[in-house]
């Protein structure tokens, strides 16, 4: 499918390459992972070894061991050409890049020619792993949850189609039935999330309360919130640190984070009420009671799901390290998202119904922080479509922006 064309290329390039790097290919559940290692390892005709970790009491280290050893009789067989092993599902067996950082040395002193792909569910817990013990060992390949684009091209969904089933692909044959593509949603996609690739994996000692915060992102993605008032809501006797823990676990997850203020000062920054944010607005919809045609007819809740979809493109391509994305407010004026990608800053205004002084912000955050890049996203700016129908890099880093 269209989507994985560039993330396909780039795996393509660097399995053909002489044997350098373990690959990594992480991203949240159901948006395509394995689809797209089995696609670009069956396209380049070399020997393979597919394994799974999917059943994580059945699975160890010593599996790890298994695998890698029919894989490398398999690469001694394959002669130049070599062998891949890809393995599926690899957080789910614990302190697992110490046993693939001990494999990948030891084929390394031998000249094995076997190439190794790992692929993964949770990029927090993956990146866990990779930082402690394989530092200087692997590239990256992170998958993000589906774009408009690449869901108008794969299913020829039109922009309101997309603002309320979001970005997972597994999802589209369902959604002429409202309620099946809901319960999906709901159960395949959310509690399967949360309870394996983050309770299962993580310690956490109140998971109510990260299942009632994960409710709560949702039912109040795009509004800034302070740790006390959530506090509030969740009915819990925790405190911000716990907040900010479980926030930064569904994030890792690719579910809903808090992005903070744009202060110029780290410190400061992470000190900020966070402003909370879904990366696919399914994840909101599905949860709202709403049906397609409610949802739209309502145009306060609809401009909340519009904000929260830039929002999604936005915090998506943070994930992947294109970019970091913070909001700001100030004295009563606020911009809806401020994005920096190396010396590029650009301040990024909705226009949904739900703010009518958008520029008023921009005007403030400029004259504050000398800015220049200035974009007001849909009304009399930049349409909505088109800006979703672009990548990130696009409107940060161009030269000149038409509308602003």
């Amino acid at each position: 499918m269209s989507f994985t064309r560039s993330q396909a290329a780039v795996l393509t390039r660097r399995l053909r390459e002489t044997r350098r790097f373990i690959q990594v290919v992480a991203g949240p559940r159901q948006v395509g992972k394995t689809t797209l290692v089995r696609h670009v390892v069956e396209g380049l005709r070399i020997a393979a070894r597919f394994a799974s970790s999917d059943e994580p009491t059945l699975r160890g280290r010593d599996w790890i061991e298994q695998q890698w050893e029919a894989a490398r009789l398999e690469a001694g067989d394959a002669g130049k050409r070599g062998a891949v092993l890809v393995i599926d599902e690899i957080q789910k067996i614990s302190n697992w890049s110490e046993t693939v950082k001990r494999l990948w040395d030891e084929d390394t002193h031998t000249k094995s020619p076997l190439k190794v792909v790992v692929v993964g569910s949770a990029p927090l817990l993956i990146s866990r792993g990779l930082t402690e013990s394989l530092a200087g060992r692997f590239e990256l390949l992170h998958l993000p949850h589906w774009s408009y684009s690449e869901m108008h091209s794969a299913f020829g969904w039109n922009l309101e189609q997309y603002l309320y089933y979001g970005g997972y692909p597994g999802s589209a044959p369902l959604i002429r039935d409202e309620q099946r593509w809901k319960r999906y949603v709901l159960d395949s996609l959310i509690e399967t999330t949360i309870s394996r690739d983050v309770l299962l994996l993580s310690r956490v000692d109140k998971p109510a309360m990260l299942h009632r915060l994960f409710e709560l992102g949702c039912r109040h993605s795009g509004q800034i919130l302070s740790y006390t008032k959530m506090l509030g809501q969740l009915q819990d006797a925790g405190n911000s640190t716990t907040l900010a823990h479980y926030l930064d676990l569904l994030a890792g997850a690719g579910m809903v984070s808090g992005l903070q203020k744009f202060a110029g000062e780290p410190v400061r920054q992470r000190g900020s009420s966070p402003k909370l944010q879904v990366f696919n607005t399914a994840l909101m919809t599905a949860q709202s009671g709403y049906t397609l045609k409610e949802a739209a007819s309502d145009h306060e809740y609809w401009g909340r799901v519009v904000e929260s979809a830039v929002g999604a493109h936005l915090a998506n391509a943070a994930a992947a390290g294109e970019c970091e994305v913070f909001y700001w407010r100030d004295r009563g004026v606020e911009v809806d998202f401020i994005v920096r990608s190396g010396n590029s800053v650009a301040a990024i205004e909705v226009k949904s119904g739900r703010s009518p002084n958008a520029r008023s912000g921009l005007v403030a955050f400029g004259a504050a922080f000398k800015l220049q890049r200035k974009l007001l996203v849909g009304g009399d700016g930049i349409a909505l479509e088109a800006f979703l129908s672009r990548p990130v890099q696009f409107w940060v880093k161009r030269n000149k922006v038409k509308k602003e």
